[in-house]
């Protein structure tokens, strides 16, 4: 009796998580740091410079994994993602989306000023001249037909996870990896065989721009659904508390959104001459 006595006095009297110290906010920082820097001598032709971007990249990798190894570890073992706090993860995460949103429309905006009213360095048209656009037929389409199909089943493993259905879940979740890791390789061999570069005027400025920054989006989507597999298949999920799985779902929905966006825009409309 004097035990639990003694205990309840010890017990949180709100719902919120008080996150211990921790190193990772620093190591980062020193991480991002270092390669920003290393890159700018490196481009410079500094000697060592290379050498310390490669540092700081491994350095961000390794806070990656540590620190989301330290959520995984207080969500799924420690239980401390309450009610409340996976409220605040979801406004987080919502808040993050927009501002991604906001980036990529800085892309929309520099490709509809130039588009809309060429100026005369471009010959007043658009595409300029000089330019010979990608075929929308070709991969453009085809990528299009992978990257909704892999938001369909992503779905699929949603609401496989909110019923139960694990083995129906990581099916899913395989086939959306997939169709991701199908749709970059296209993507990339689409990069090679273009026929404009990067410093092919304000065109291919505003298209490698906007489809590469994609394109990096679509790994770092994938990434996080590798990592919602595995905790799939781990067990870390439940059918009412999966938020990891719900955030990268959501981050998949956006990279779809944007794709569709790309294609209508830059590949199909700004490829009319």
């Amino acid at each position: 009796m004097k035990d639990k006595i003694r205990f309840k006095y010890l017990k949180t009297r709100h719902s919120w998580h008080l996150v211990d110290p921790s190193p990772w906010p620093l190591v980062a920082s020193l991480g991002a740091f270092f390669m920003t820097s290393g890159t700018v001598l490196y481009m410079n032709k500094f000697l060592g410079g290379g050498q310390l971007a490669l540092v700081g990249f491994f350095v961000l990798l390794y806070v990656m994994y540590t620190w989301w190894r330290d959520i995984i570890r207080e969500a799924t073992f420690e239980d401390q993602h309450t009610v409340s706090v996976q409220r605040g993860l979801r406004l987080g995460m919502i808040l993050f989306i927009v501002s991604e949103v906001m980036f990529f429309f800085a892309f929309f905006w520099a490709f509809f000023h130039s588009s809309l009213s060429p100026v005369f360095n471009l010959g007043g048209v658009w595409p300029p001249e000089a330019i010979q656009t990608i075929q929308t037929s070709g991969i453009p389409l085809t990528n299009t037909f992978f990257l909704l199909s892999s938001g369909a089943t992503v779905t699929w493993a949603h609401h496989a996870i909110i019923v139960r259905a694990k083995k129906q879940a990581i099916i899913g979740l395989l086939f959306t990896i997939f169709l991701a890791t199908i749709f970059t390789l296209l993507q990339g061999m689409e990069y090679v065989e273009a026929p404009f570069n990067i410093n092919d005027s304000v065109f291919g400025s505003c298209f490698y721009m906007a489809t590469g920054f994609h394109g990096f989006h679509v790994f770092i989507g994938t990434c996080c659904l590798i990592v919602s597999l595995l905790r799939i298949v781990y067990n870390h999920f439940t059918s009412t508390h999966h938020f990891g799985f719900e955030s990268a779902a959501w981050y998949w929905h956006f990279v779809d959104v944007v794709w569709l966006f790309l294609f209508i825009t830059v590949y199909w409309w700004g490829g009319i001459h």
